[in-house]
């Protein structure tokens, strides 16, 4: 099956086909995609150079002209490095724009901590107006791109992972799906950890929700949700532990509640490994899923059955 990230050129050369307000802006990573399309469309079909703060720049520039930029590269060099100009040139200026990150958390584990970025959508999350979707399958990736660049002139962050779940779900870039019903607590699960939560979550009387569009958070959803599943809330994200969890908190503010943070730890993991043993270390693979989970919700299941 191929990735997310394969299907990222191919759509994006189709929409520059197809409407003359895109253009793309690239930082050398993933330029061998677009060949056909920098023939076709040299004038939209930027690439930057080793230059991440003059990617965001260059970007925040031709939104200013009425243009609709889609920027890529990895996610901590489209986020992290240069969170000054994602904050100034295109939050200040009120200048819209799609990024389109790679790597995520740990993809690519080889590349060492500069290439990985579990604190990218908590840094987003402290700036105003940002839609962030998380999808967990390619087909979805394609989806919520289009929907992105197809938002008029809104900031938009789409992260793409190489992670995946088994099947696409049917995403609009707005809600939370229910995917199971449940009177014991509600779990939320976000872009490519659902396969991972459905696991281990398998037998256990709980409310399912499948979050790939984070921000803005769903609050209708879960408020439905807790109200015959309870308010204890769960949630399971690919990023930084607890990053969603003020918005949870929020959408609940006016009832009791509960809420666990489940996703990438603080500690850095110095070794590099694989994928798998990244999940696994922080605790988001099946099994240790639902040893957390039991333990927060009380249902006194174990591991036993994943």
């Amino acid at each position: 099956m191929d990735t997310m990230r394969d299907r990222l050129a191919p759509v994006l050369s189709r929409l520059l086909d197809e409407d003359p307000r895109v253009a793309v802006v690239l930082a050398e990573i993933g330029r061998d995609g677009f060949t056909a399309a920098q023939r076709r469309h040299p004038d939209r079909l930027i690439n930057v150079g080793i230059r991440e703060q003059l990617l965001v720049g260059a970007g925040a520039g031709l939104a200013l002209t009425g243009m609709r930029p889609v920027l890529h590269t990895f996610a901590s060099f489209l986020v992290e490095r240069p969170f000054e100009q994602v904050k100034l040139d295109l939050g200040h200026q009120e200048a819209g724009a799609v990024l389109v990150s790679a790597a995520a958390s740990f993809d690519w584990p080889a590349g060492g901590y500069t290439h990985m970025a579990p604190g990218d959508v908590a840094l987003l999350d402290t700036l105003d107006g940002w839609t962030v979707h998380v999808p967990g399958h390619p087909d979805e990736a394609e989806t919520l791109l289009r929907h992105a660049v197809a938002a008029g002139d809104d900031k938009v962050y789409v992260r793409l992972s190489t992670q995946s779940n088994g099947q696409g779900r049917p995403v609009d870039g707005a809600r939370f799906w229910t995917l199971r019903e449940g009177r014991s607590g509600v779990v939320v699960a976000v872009g490519p950890l659902l396969d991972p939560v459905l696991a281990s979550t398998e037998g256990l009387d709980v409310t399912v929700l499948y979050a790939t569009t984070v921000r803005p958070f769903d609050t209708a959803a879960l408020r439905r949700a807790t109200s015959t599943a309870g308010t204890d809330v769960v949630l399971v994200e690919p990023y930084l532990a607890g990053t969603s969890t003020a918005a949870a908190n929020d959408a609940l503010h006016d009832v009791p509640h509960r809420v666990l943070g489940l996703g990438v730890g603080r500690a850095e993991l110095r070794r590099y490994g694989r994928v798998e043993e990244h999940t696994a270390a922080h605790g988001l693979d099946a099994r240790s899923l639902r040893r957390r989970i039991s333990a927060f919700l009380g249902s006194g299941s174990d591991a036993a059955g994943v």
